[in-house]
């Protein structure tokens, strides 16, 4: 995603940070916690401790100072460097977490190297040499280092003074703040029904136009498309437009539904954005510009309430509230020969609005890893592996690596998790009950569904 903010050429460029030696906190000032998986020290290290309680007046004010009042003025002054001094003296590591925030939005790689320096100094690492934001937020995550007191105020200054639109996005709620980064994008914050208007966003598409399958002769047969079946009407979403659009708002078979598209974490899925309880407008979801672990967060423009992406939650603002979890239906990852072949009736997004574009960024851009932070991923299946999430009656989440489901299947096997029984559609797989009843499942990389999901049940086809 390309940057859209050049603030950072503003900020004084030659910061001295203060040379200090690490500290160890007594115990009895440390927060103690569960420990870490072995994975975690294996791959990132022993965590720093942690002291308890709010800061000194005086780390407070130096926290203001630094991250701040920078903001409020555009520019790094002397008096920030003295305050960055300070805050690498207290040898709090919370407060690691402000300036891996303000790394984000740093161009300036002599600066962005000075706060990695000092974020470095107090989680008690090595500098990294490179990606410096990367190295540091990971560890951050890995070792859930807890955010400072005052936190979300802090971090809402950051943002909002360096990206418009998402003043009504911080706030409050059911939504841990530390995991949550820039994506390089803006908001796309425009009104239901306008997204033909052109803007600086990732443009979602309200209620595309469709074609019949016949007369979709753009698409070639192996590209790959998000099918879903709603009351008996079947549509494919290409990925060449998801890829581009990343939200789409539409219905089918008599419902609303909203589609989100995750490329960083391979994952398209369905929500049902109709029939929700008296008083609550049907959502229509955006994407917000903003990230948790490489994974979108999206929103719904009319209320500013952010929904968790992989869970279908409210989590903050009046919908949260009130309480509203969108329903899943299930979206089938497979190529356009096949689905159309098994679903001939099928409809199918326009060409126009792939606006223009053919990208592909599957496994290219991001084949070496995740590009945005993760922190530690669940190490029984490699992070880009395939899985169908789903989620049991009992609440269960298990995730099933597609590739040997796939076999299984196509064998002849059986493939079942309580209420969960997987089958073939159009040469993708979706979960239904004992009665075929779809139980709203769709494909991600194992990293994503692991990391929303840290207790998931899984199938590897080893039982």
């Amino acid at each position: 995603m390309a940057s859209a903010c050049n603030f950072q050429s503003r900020i004084f460029l030659f910061v001295s940070l203060v040379a200090v030696s690490l500290f160890s906190f007594d115990s009895l000032h440390a927060q103690e916690k569960a420990p870490l998986p072995g994975y975690v020290i294996e791959e990132f290290g022993k965590p720093p401790a942690v002291p308890v309680g709010p800061l000194s007046e005086q780390l407070q004010s130096a926290v203001t100072v630094a991250f701040v009042d920078s903001m409020a003025q555009s520019d790094w002054q002397e008096e920030q460097t003295i305050a960055l001094g300070e805050i690498v003296t207290s040898k709090d590591p919370r407060i690691a977490w402000l300036i891996a925030d303000m790394m984000r939005f740093i161009t300036s790689r002599r600066f962005n190297k000075e706060l990695a320096d000092a974020a470095s100094a107090l989680l008690g690492i090595e500098p990294p040499t490179r990606d410096h934001w990367g190295v540091i937020t990971d560890h951050l995550i890995a070792w859930d280092i807890p955010a400072p007191p005052d936190y979300l105020p802090v971090k809402r200054a950051i943002f909002t003074t360096l990206v418009p639109g998402w003043e009504r996005i911080f706030v409050e709620g059911d939504i841990d703040w530390r995991h949550v980064s820039w994506g390089g994008v803006l908001i796309d914050d425009r009104a239901y029904d306008t997204t033909d208007a052109r803007c600086n966003c990732i443009p979602a598409a309200d209620n595309p136009e469709v074609s019949s399958a016949e007369d979709a002769t753009w698409l070639k047969d192996e590209d790959i498309v998000f099918g879903i079946a709603v009351n008996g009407e079947f549509r494919a979403y290409p990925r060449r437009i998801m890829e581009v659009r990343e939200m789409v708002n539409d219905t089918l078979g008599g419902r609303h539904l909203g589609i989100p598209y995750c490329t960083l974490c391979g994952s398209a899925q369905a929500y049902y954005t109709d029939r929700l309880p008296a008083g609550i407008d049907r959502p229509i979801l955006r994407t917000s510009g903003l990230l948790i672990r490489s994974n979108k967060v999206m929103y719904d423009v009319s209320t500013f309430s952010v929904f968790d992406t992989f869970l279908g939650t409210a989590v903050t603002g009046p919908l949260a509230e009130k309480n509203v979890k969108l329903t899943q239906a299930s979206v089938v990852t497979t190529d356009w020969g096949t689905w159309k072949e098994r679903h001939p009736e099928t409809t199918v997004l326009l060409e126009r609005y792939a606006l223009g574009r053919d990208p592909d960024f599957r496994n290219g851009r991001d084949a070496d890893g995740p590009i945005f932070p993760v922190g530690n991923v669940d190490p029984r299946l490699p992070v880009h592996e395939d899985i169908i999430g789903v989620q049991t009656a009992s609440g269960k989440p298990v995730a099933f690596q597609r590739s040997k489901a796939i076999v299984a299947l196509k064998n002849g096997e059986e493939i079942t998790f309580e209420n969960v029984r997987l089958q073939l559609e159009a040469g993708g797989i979706k979960a239904v009950d004992a009665d075929g009843a779809d139980l709203g499942s769709h494909q991600a990389f194992w990293f994503a569904w692991s990391q929303f999901h840290p207790q998931t049940a899984l199938w590897s086809g080893q039982s």
